[in-house]
């Protein structure tokens, strides 16, 4: 309960690494706001965590599409004026489409750009002035996909979070607010792959690791924590791989 009083918002909250994230902020004693864009998965997610970590009233639920600027005036609201120690910007995913004619193509690209990069940058840019100064935390959840291709238009997407990461910390830096990246590596027991995932991809993305083995959500989670907590004040414009050696550091 070290960070007790503090405060974090949390995006794509309601399930996988976003609920695992959420949980271990809630353990650790930040009050914590979850947003997503299922109402009932989000909010059944918030309920569970809170009854879970035994702070039922740390954890709140707020529906909205951080691709509409028009909705993150529920999210400010929700922080009620209070400083915000850290924003994690998990929202995302892969997004499909046709990409048999140019339209389809824009399309397609414009919805990856819009999930992956949009929701941080506008989520980030609304609690930009209720940053705790000094002392906030500002970390994006990109994808190895962002390191070695494969991906497309989310590969694509993922990696424009890096870049934007570097400015950020940049001008946030001289106010001790840090700004990092978590690049998960393949995580099973998410919603990511939905019903494209077959026994022989897993055994390949498990063969392609060092330690044999699938991450979790608790993986990325606990990467998120220490970036989110005191103990990470000097570390800023990072990117840090948790993907079990897939690709390794550079």
């Amino acid at each position: 309960m070290g960070e007790a009083g503090r405060l974090a918002v949390v995006s794509g909250g309601g399930t996988g690494i976003g609920a695992a994230v959420t949980r271990g902020l809630v353990a650790d004693g930040f009050d914590v706001v979850v947003v997503g864009r299922r109402g009932d998965v989000l909010r059944a997610a918030t309920e569970r965590i809170g009854a879970d970590c035994g702070r039922a009233g740390a954890v709140r639920a707020v529906v909205a599409d951080l691709t509409d600027p028009g909705q993150l005036s529920g999210v400010v609201e929700a922080v009620d004026g209070r400083p915000v120690d850290a924003v994690v910007n998990n929202a995302g995913g892969y997004l499909g489409g046709d990409t048999g004619t140019l339209a389809g193509v824009a399309a397609h690209w414009r919805a990856n750009l819009d999930a992956n990069v949009l929701t941080a940058v506008l989520l980030t840019e609304a609690l930009r002035p209720v940053l705790r100064r000094p002392g906030g935390r500002v970390i994006l959840l990109s994808s190895i996909a962002a390191q070695r291709g494969g991906g497309g238009a989310y590969s694509a997407a993922k990696a424009a979070l890096h870049g934007w990461a570097y400015d950020l910390a940049a001008q946030l830096g001289p106010e001790q607010i840090t700004v990092n990246v978590v690049s998960p590596g393949y995580v099973a027991e998410t919603e990511f792959f939905g019903d494209r995932m077959t026994p022989e991809g897993h055994a390949k993305r498990v063969a392609a690791t060092l330690v044999g083995r699938a991450g979790l959500p608790d993986d990325i989670a606990g990467a998120v924590r220490y970036l989110a907590g005191r103990d990470a004040g000097y570390v800023t414009g990072q990117v840090l791989g948790v993907n079990g050696g897939s690709v390794l550091g550079r």
